[in-house]
């Protein structure tokens, strides 16, 4: 019994594609609004609603105005508008948002300034906004079976695979 306690598991490797990320550079200007399942980093100008179903890095040189919906974000940029955050909201010394801020959670550097209310979600009222706020979503990512691991706990361990024990 107690044998069992100390089983080792093995974790599978995750694999990010970084092609996968929309970008606006600097000095692009989008006017209207964008929707992606994937991540965004924005450096531009966005005059819209952004919606992301993954992470928004909003740049030190972005400019944003209307509504920005995300996951979660790293934001360094200029904001005129609301932002809704399912998860985690990372506001950077330098930023600046001029409007309300909707997350479940947060964190604040020192010198990052906000003109607004912040309101503590859950989910649930996350994807309400969503689906007000969003006109058109991205679609989803067709499913990939999951892949089942052929290595023994040792042979993972041999290739420097994380080996979680239990």
């Amino acid at each position: 019994m107690e044998k069992d306690l100390f089983k080792k598991k093995v974790v599978s490797d995750i694999i990010v594609n970084v092609n996968e990320v929309s970008r606006i550079a600097e000095g692009a200007v989008l006017n209207g609004d964008l929707s992606a399942r994937n991540d965004i980093r924005v450096d531009g100008e966005v005059h819209g609603t952004l919606h992301s179903a993954g992470k928004v890095v909003v740049g030190e040189s972005a400019s944003l105005s209307g509504a920005m919906l995300c996951s979660n974000t790293d934001f360094w940029g200029k904001m005129k508008g609301d932002l809704y955050i399912r998860d985690v909201l990372s506001l950077k010394s330098n930023s600046c948002v001029e409007g309300n801020i909707y997350v479940r959670k947060f964190q604040v550097e020192m010198g990052a300034r906000v003109n607004g209310s912040f309101k503590m979600i859950s989910e649930n009222e996350y994807d309400k906004f969503v689906n007000d706020v969003v006109k058109f979503k991205a679609p989803k990512a067709p499913e990939q079976p999951a892949r089942k691991s052929k290595r023994s706990p040792d042979q993972a361990e041999e290739q420097g695979m994380d080996v979680i024990e239990l």
